[in-house]
């Protein structure tokens, strides 16, 4: 205990961060990892996770830092994939400890005794969930650091940036966040997506690798056992531009037609003309276990024989590899 008889406080947050554009196999390993750790990880896909101490601590008989350095060690040894680890007292200080820490990895461990004295001096939109816009709007009344967001009263905050924003903001900035980590092991979304040796006008050629997009979306739901409640389409423009669209679908699947019809429906909407086009990304989101769809019997025969050939596919993938087999359209703009 403190001298003034309160209990102690100690840091049992971690978050993880892997690299960017890590394979999303690769991440589900990281999370695997990190699940020998502790019970309770939260992963944060599409490359971050949660991780909470306090049992970990007492089982392993080991500091907050002690553990990050061993998750750090395990994953550079076994999967060769280097972590930005943060540990802190909550979700926002440990999130901001590792964005603070070095490229390609490290660990930054915020003591809690010095965590408003190590929040202070960081510039505000480095405070994990403070974005650009905030940072911009805060900036014009003379907040620039994080130290003056939390000296400034939280009713102040709320006429600058809303009363929800203001009230979060200002809990983050002395480092309180009451969200806990909640166990998810498995990411709620997967995402696939491309970039353009060259900028695109939507044609046939776009079509084609949103065509290629649809299978990989698919074959990683399937492999999962996932099933999609909702295909998102991200459109990436020259000159960093994007546009992002949802659609649900009429029940979760991971099957390729339902998927196709969704992302086309969605490009359809986007109504392109001369926007050029830099890369495209597609997401299955809110995602279920697929054993616990009720699956529908079609009374469309060439969606069944679809189905049919899209396991066959799956089998022929398994045996031989990811690109054993293919749309024709992709191998046509391969050769």
């Amino acid at each position: 205990m403190n001298l003034d008889g309160r209990v102690r406080e100690v840091a049992t947050v971690m978050h993880v961060r892997c690299p960017q554009g890590v394979p999303e196999e690769t991440y589900r390993q990281v999370l695997e990892m990190l699940a020998d750790l502790s019970a309770v990880v939260q992963a944060l896909p599409p490359v971050a996770a949660l991780v909470e101490l306090k049992g970990a601590l007492r089982y392993h008989g080991a500091g907050g830092r002690q553990l990050a350095e061993t998750a750090r060690l395990r994953s550079v040894a076994r999967l060769g994939v280097d972590l930005r680890i943060g540990v802190g007292t909550s979700w926002t200080v440990a999130a901001t400890a590792s964005a603070q820490a070095p490229v390609p990895g490290g660990i930054v461990s915020v003591d809690p005794e010095t965590t408003a004295q190590w929040l202070g001096t960081l510039d505000v939109e480095a405070l994990h969930g403070i974005g650009p816009r905030h940072a911009a709007v805060l900036s014009r009344y003379g907040i620039d650091t994080v130290a003056q967001l939390a000296a400034v009263s939280t009713g102040t905050v709320q006429r600058i940036l809303g009363a929800r924003a203001g009230r979060t903001a200002s809990e983050w900035a002395r480092g309180w966040d009451p969200r806990p980590v909640t166990p998810r092991s498995m990411p709620v979304s997967a995402s696939v997506g491309t970039r353009f040796e060259r900028d695109l006008l939507d044609g046939a050629e776009v079509r084609a690798r949103l065509l290629e997009l649809v299978v990989r979306l698919g074959i990683t739901l399937r492999c999962r056992g996932q099933a999609a409640r909702a295909v998102t389409l991200q459109l990436h423009f020259a000159g960093d531009a994007r546009w992002e669209k949802s659609r649900r679908l009429r029940a979760p699947s991971a099957h390729e037609d339902d998927l196709r019809t969704a992302a086309y429906q969605l490009m359809d909407a986007a109504g392109l003309q001369r926007g050029r086009l830099r890369g495209i990304s597609l997401k299955g989101e809110d995602t279920v276990v697929a054993g616990a769809v009720a699956e529908q019997l079609s009374l469309d025969p060439s969606r069944e024989a679809r189905l049919v050939m899209e396991e066959t596919a799956d089998r022929v993938r398994a045996k031989f590899g990811p690109d054993a087999i293919g749309p024709a359209s992709a191998a046509l703009r391969a050769s």
